[in-house]
């Protein structure tokens, strides 16, 4: 076991421990916000044929190449085709077809030219320029060619990977399950939403504010109770979890106090701790854990630290879960648009909002940075990275961050 390493090595260590969960055919209308496990290859070309982007018409580019509002050229109307509709006849020399917007090129032709530029009658049509072959045709394949790789395994399923995989007539594609996380809430103090508020406890916020994290990285939260300071109660509830869920987030008992039982819980629980402690404030008090490759993360019972970790070391391998290819945020250089006036003689995450109205990346940081201070993540989509050893920070000052 380890204490208080830096918290990108706690992240690694828990990427490197977790694979994604198991895999299904789900419907394309199910689908939004899944990760897909497996790479899509396009069977057909989008369109599969050439068609017409204007209502108008088709004909022979070469009719035209005489054409100017001097010496109109005239062609005969041979038929008219709708969306949906196949041409029936060829065009040839002095004929055009009439098109819609999304019908099917007629042989022969090889331009269009909008209704507007034209004058027509039922069976004629008049053009006064020239067009070039090709003018207006959306060519077979100018979307989605076949054989192109449309998608790669481990991406999140969009409106646009939808689309693209309905053009394809993909109904069930195959996508990772969704993680199931077990949150559970430890100490004698802590109180349900709901329950009479009386002298010396607290409503249980931690609970409401991990299902939502969760639910953000694409997993599905499981409530499994409080227990108290009690190693034998707590570790009973891992037991529990670990059966159903795939991975364990708890919350307070991680410090070193006479009722800081969640480290010894796990070890009733049969669960091998990794470390405890890392290097990071708030959210270095911590016990992460491991049972049959399913993840026990503890986390402090403080709110924002609490927070600050899960966002840090945890999510990341929660998000690996759900089977996305790259899970650690991409960090960001930001300056900040307002200081911090405290040393961090250790790792510290710094929480705010990301502002581009100057035109370039920064970050508005709320007045208060404390471990119990849950309000000020209140909008806050980003943190800042403030190394080691380093003193006051003022505004301006260039920082690497990650967005949440």
């Amino acid at each position: 076991m380890k204490s208080s390493i830096d918290f990108k090595m706690a992240r690694q260590t828990l990427l490197d421990l977790v694979e994604p969960v198991k895999t299904e055919h789900i419907e394309l209308s199910a689908c939004t916000g899944r990760v897909l496990a497996e790479a899509i290859t396009a069977a057909e070309n989008v369109p599969p044929f050439d068609r017409s982007p204007y209502d108008g018409y088709a004909f022979r580019a070469a009719d035209s190449v005489n054409a100017s509002k001097e010496t109109p050229v005239t062609l005969k109307i041979l038929e008219e085709v709708p969306a949906g509709a196949v041409p029936t006849k060829e065009c040839v020399a002095g004929t055009a077809t009439k098109i819609l917007t999304g019908a099917p090129i007629p042989e022969g032709a090889d331009a269009v030219i909008m209704y507007e530029r034209t004058e027509f009658t039922c069976e004629t049509v008049t053009i006064f320029a020239p067009v070039k072959s090709g003018d207006n045709i959306v060519y077979a394949g100018e979307d989605v060619k076949c054989g192109a790789i449309l998608t790669e395994a481990g991406g999140i399923i969009d409106a646009g990977t939808i689309g693209t995989l309905a053009s394809q007539g993909i109904e069930k594609p195959l996508v990772y399950k969704v993680p199931k996380i077990g949150i559970i809430s430890t100490g004698n103090e802590v109180i349900e939403v709901g329950s009479e508020l009386i002298p010396g406890k607290i409503y249980n916020s931690n609970r409401y504010t991990l299902t939502a994290a969760v639910r953000e990285a694409g997993c599905e939260p499981v409530y499994l109770g409080i227990a108290g300071d009690d190693s034998e109660g707590i570790a009973k509830l891992l037991i529990q979890g670990l059966t159903e869920c795939d991975a364990i987030l708890t919350t307070g008992g991680v410090s070193v106090g006479d009722y800081d039982m969640t480290p010894a819980a796990m070890e009733l629980a049969g669960v091998e701790i990794l470390f405890r402690g890392v290097d990071l404030k708030p959210g270095m008090a911590c016990a992460y854990g491991i049972k049959d490759g399913r993840l026990v993360c503890g986390l402090s019972g403080n709110p924002a630290s609490a927070l600050i970790n899960y966002y840090a070391v945890a999510q990341p391998a929660f998000k690996k879960l759900t089977g996305l290819a790259n899970p650690i945020p991409e960090e960001i250089e930001v300056a900040l648009n307002n200081g911090f006036n405290k040393k961090s003689p250790g790792t510290r995450l710094l929480r705010g909002t990301l502002d581009l109205s100057q035109g370039e990346a920064r970050m508005s940081l709320p007045k208060e940075q404390g471990n119990v201070m849950l309000n000020s993540i209140i909008g806050c989509n980003m943190m800042a990275i403030v190394p080691a050893g380093s003193g006051s920070v003022e505004a301006g000052t260039k920082l690497k961050g990650f967005l949440l």
